[in-house]
């Protein structure tokens, strides 16, 4: 079985449709007597037909038309402006219309000439004796706008061919045809059924844009007037032909043979090619050669033509319907319309008609006439021969078509059409409003996983969960056919807001669409607030509005009735106190706020009657407080069990940089890893009585608080915790019977169960190229019960990092010191603080440092000050904060400093500490956004200005401690990516 391409190796890429047909024509020029002119526009004009050919067939850019009547007014025209293509319509009186072609090429040999002509016995004789040589097409012309439509496309097609074949695989139909007449009449039926087909397979694509796009793969058709010439094409496409349509009898070595096209036969099929054939010839007899070559016969002088044409392309070229035969008796089996239909009968398919059609590339060719070139080319490598059971080939197909319709849902927002929506979509659209801001970040995210197919590793898939977005176009209409605007806008409390909301009603299409989601979704449904404001690029609205999430509710119509009540309770909440306080904060307008709602499957697993996922979290690409080795830009990522909601509400989460994953303060001392890893976390309740009619301005009114104990009887910790002994007094890598279950995640973080590290660190470093600025992920993963090594991995969420302190732009590397209280080049934290007037220090002149269990406890009284004011200090002083051992700093617990703002560590000539990172302080400097700074001004590094501030008055000064206070505030600066910090001298002091 070696030949058999596996499929695990495939990673199907997506056709760059949009590369396709670039080259175009956008001008032509009309030569043609002011008669043959007014002849074209008759039947209206010529533009406006064109223009109606092209959009019946979705087609964009029609092209313009410039007439002209002389060869001088051409000349003129062509060198003030651009054409792609010339037309000539000769006067037949008019002996020069050769020649000027002639003279036209001479001087732009780069654009097509093309004659267009009325035919008679007459004029085939004027065109028989002519030089030719400057033309590149004659056409028969009858006043048809087809034709003229088909000789746009036929160029287009010789433009662009080469390049389009090369880059994708796009197929050729090739004409082989040298009567003016007959390819004047053949042309413009073969073009319109081809671009009806692709039309019609277009349809497959997802939204109109892309819709657009894939007709750009439909097969092109190369015209070949003489034998030599068809065979040149052929050599140059044989591996990208779709069909061939020969005539009979045309010019061979520069003589007419009667022969022609059944030598021409012989030949392609000589090549051992497998290559639909249709013979043309105006003699019936001709038919026999046709048997011969295995080729399908036309007669041309038939009054069926046009239809017997169109009926042998549906069959032998891979449109229209998949007909499978019985290879015996030749009969029907089954049709089959498309990718879904093939997806589904593929196993009904008997042995020997899959081998048959197998063999004979007919599934290539099913693929390749629906320009869906990825599985087409994978198919077409297959050798049947390579089988020994037909279950593998027709496992092959399957599998094939759902890793293809996977790869074209990823990244796409589909527009959601209900019978098509299944468990391979990904992302669709209801309405054609905005998508808001998290449903934008998830388009978003779909579209950056699919052009980065390396983050996907074995057993470890990336991915965002279902999703359908519902467009703010659905809230204006339900705001307004409700009439809510005056309740949402008026001053009355949220609870009846949001009973007047949840007894409106939505927009009854949405029901049938909201009815066929949840069938499709297996679990329970997050509804969650999508609005314009929110995650818009400096604005940090997240958290704002409400997520609800419902459960799985077997009747469809309860199931159909939470999740309406959520979509109109997510809704209402834009217009809650706290909403409208919040926008008038930050200056924006509660009418301008337009709400999208996303709904998404949520990730996790059932445990009984309650649902969480493995692991949630929130990674940023920026970290203001590396510790060890960290650098800034390594990113930084918080996760704990159960739902994300625990993280949003500030519980404990285990700390790690993507990069460090073995670095974790955390675990770093027993003592620390017991108090300060999750000990509870959040579920959703499963249970639907508990839901029905209780939709409640707390959108956690469904969800459980539950402890590790609930979570160890669910056996959802046995991979991601470690075990306290209690014995010994030691933590244990992993889960044991007995002892506390300390959550390290150290199965995942340490020995790499699945690839998360490196993962979170491919997404924050891609996310940030592509947005252009910092961001910050959310994302949740499932593990495997049974086999932990597999689990999957959905991004929730993408935004810009909007730090609420100003963004960091200034060179604080050039502030000068005489304007500086303090400076520093070790820093954490990040933003701008300008409300702080207080500043506490210990005197370094009477320092002792066994005086420091004394000074711990005057800072603690007057940390008391502050306490229940919104005012914060400065703190300044030697050693370590918080150390646990007195001789090496001040011995104060975080609740003694709560309210510093900014914390300096400041090395003494004659008491040098290494800077710390003292676990629990690190633990809340970076919860509450802390700014943290080591000096050591005896050695140059950093500087305080302590005279400056003995010089001022104090408002309380004891034994070892000043705190001053400053009429204007000091402003604080911090780059936390460069590690520089400065306190300002207030301006209006820095005079003294």
């Amino acid at each position: 079985m070696s030949g058999i391409p596996n499929l695990r190796d495939l990673v199907l890429r997506d056709t760059p449709f949009a590369n396709l047909m670039n080259k175009r024509i956008y001008n032509v020029l009309l030569i043609a007597t002011k008669y043959d002119a007014f002849m074209l526009e008759d039947d209206g004009r010529v533009d406006e037909q064109i223009f109606n050919e092209y959009t019946a067939l979705s087609l964009r850019y029609p092209p313009r038309f410039t007439q002209v009547t002389t060869e001088e007014e051409a000349l003129n025209e062509l060198k003030s402006r651009n054409f792609e293509l010339i037309i000539c319509m000769p006067n037949m009186d008019n002996r020069d219309i050769f020649a000027a072609a002639t003279e036209i090429k001479s001087q732009y040999p780069n654009i097509p000439i093309v004659v267009l002509t009325p035919f008679s016995k007459e004029v085939s004789k004027r065109v028989a004796n002519e030089d030719l040589s400057a033309i590149d097409y004659v056409f028969s012309w009858l006043g048809n706008s087809e034709l003229l439509m088909a000789i746009i496309k036929l160029i287009e097609d010789k433009m662009n061919a080469p390049d389009d074949v090369a880059s994708v695989g796009v197929q050729i139909i090739m004409l082989v045809e040298d009567s003016i007449r007959f390819y004047s009449s053949a042309l413009p039926h073969l073009y319109k059924f081809v671009l009806e087909q692709s039309l019609e397979f277009a349809k497959e694509a997802l939204n109109p844009h892309q819709q657009t796009l894939r007709m750009r793969g439909r097969p092109k058709i190369k015209l070949a007037r003489t034998y030599e010439e068809a065979v040149r094409i052929f050599e140059q496409y044989q591996n990208n032909i779709l069909g061939i349509i020969s005539d009979m009898s045309f010019m061979h070595t520069g003589v007419k043979d009667p022969y022609a096209g059944y030598k021409f036969g012989q030949y392609v099929r000589k090549t051992g090619k497998i290559i639909p054939f249709i013979l043309e010839s105006s003699e019936s007899a001709n038919e026999v050669y046709a048997r011969e070559l295995g080729a399908s016969f036309i007669d041309k002088n038939s009054k069926s033509y046009p239809q017997d044409l169109r009926k042998n392309i549906m069959q032998r070229f891979g449109f229209g319907d998949f007909v499978i035969l019985d290879p015996k008796t030749k009969e029907e089996i089954m049709r089959i319309k498309d990718l879904k239909d093939l997806q589904k009968k593929v196993f009904q398919i008997p042995d020997d008609s899959l081998v048959y059609h197998l063999s004979r590339n007919h599934f290539s060719r099913f693929f390749y006439s629906r320009a869906m070139f990825p599985p087409a080319e994978f198919l077409k490598n297959v050798d049947v021969s390579d089988y020994k059971d037909m279950d593998e080939a027709r496992k092959l197909i399957f599998d094939l078509i759902v890793q293809y319709r996977r790869m074209k849902n990823s990244g796409v927002v589909a527009i959601y059409k209900k019978e098509r929506f299944d468990e391979y979509s990904n992302f669709a659209r209801i309405g054609d409003g905005s998508l808001g801001g998290k449903g934008r970040g998830l388009a978003f995210i779909g579209a950056m996983i699919k052009r980065y197919p390396k983050l996907e590793q074995e057993n470890f898939e990336v991915n965002i969960p279902k999703t359908v977005v519902i467009c703010t176009d659905i809230f204006d209409e339900f705001m307004e056919t409700n009439e809510l605007y005056p309740v949402a806008l008026s001053d009355v409390d949220d609870d009846t807001i949001l009973k007047y909301f949840l007894r409106a009603s939505l927009p009854s299409r949405l029901i049938e669409d909201l009815m066929a989601f949840s069938e499709v979704v297996k679990g329970p449904i997050a509804i969650r607030s999508s609005s314009l404001l929110e995650d818009s690029h400096y604005q940090p609205f997240a958290g704002i509005y409400s997520t609800y999430m419902i459960p799985k509710h077997e009747d469809k119509y309860e199931m159909l009735r939470s999740l309406s009540d959520g979509i109109k309770a997510v809704y209402a909440s834009v217009f809650y106190r706290d909403s409208k306080a919040y926008m008038t904060a930050t200056s924006n307008l509660i009418d301008q706020e337009k709400m999208a709602v996303v709904l998404q499957e949520v990730v996790g697993t059932q445990y009984g009657d309650h649902y969480y996922p493995t692991i949630s979290g929130v990674a940023r690409s920026l970290n203001f407080y590396p510790i060890g080795n960290e650098k800034a830009e390594d990113g930084i990522a918080n996760i704990a069990l159960g739902l994300g909601k625990y993280i949003v509400d500030g519980g404990l989460t285990l700390r790690f940089s993507p990069r460090h994953p073995h670095n974790i303060l955390q675990m770093s001392t027993t003592d620390f890893a017991l108090r300060e890893t999750q000990t509870r976390f959040y579920a959703l309740d499963l249970n639907p009585e508990n839901i029905a009619n209780k939709f409640s301005v707390d959108d956690a009114f469904n969800l459980k608080k539950l402890t590790l104990k609930d979570a160890d009887a669910d056996g959802s910790l046995k991979f991601i915790t470690s075990t306290y002994d209690p014995y010994d007094m030691i933590i244990r890598d992993g889960y044991y019977p007995g002892g506390r279950k300390i959550l390290s995640f150290v199965n995942v973080l340490q020995h790499d169960v699945f690839p998360l590290a490196s993962t979170l660190d491919q997404l924050l470093q891609i996310g940030q190229k592509e947005m252009g600025r910092p961001v910050e992920i959310e994302f949740a993963i499932n593990m495997n019960k049974q086999d932990p090594r597999k689990a999957s991995f959905f991004l929730l969420q993408i935004r810009p990092i909007v730090d609420n302190k100003e963004v960091m732009n200034e060179d604080l590397s050039v502030i000068q010191q005489k304007d500086t209280i303090l400076s520093s080049t070790s820093v954490l934290g990040h933003g701008i603080i300008n409300d702080v007037h207080d500043i506490i220090y210990v005197k370094t002149g009477a320092f002792n440092a066994a005086n420091n269990q004394l000074i711990a406890y005057e800072i603690e009284k007057m940390n008391r000050q502050f306490t229940g004011t919104d005012k914060n200090y400065v703190l300044v002083g030697p050693g370590r904060w918080g150390s646990s051992d007195p001789w090496l700093g001040i011995p104060v617990k975080w609740p003694h400093i709560s309210n510093a703002k900014v914390i300096v560590e400041c090395g003494l000539e004659n008491y040098r500490v290494d800077p710390s990172q003292g676990t629990h302080f690190f633990q809340n400097l970076t919860s509450f956004g802390v700014g943290y700074f080591t000096i050591n001004p005896f050695k140059g590094e950093g500087w305080f200005d302590e005279s400056y501030l003995n010089q001022m008055p104090a408002i309380e000064e004891t034994e070892y401690l000043r705190h001053v206070q400053l009429e204007s505030p000091m402003i604080i600066k911090m780059d936390g990516k460069r590690s520089l910090g400065v306190v300002m001298k207030p301006q209006n002091n820095t005079e003294q």
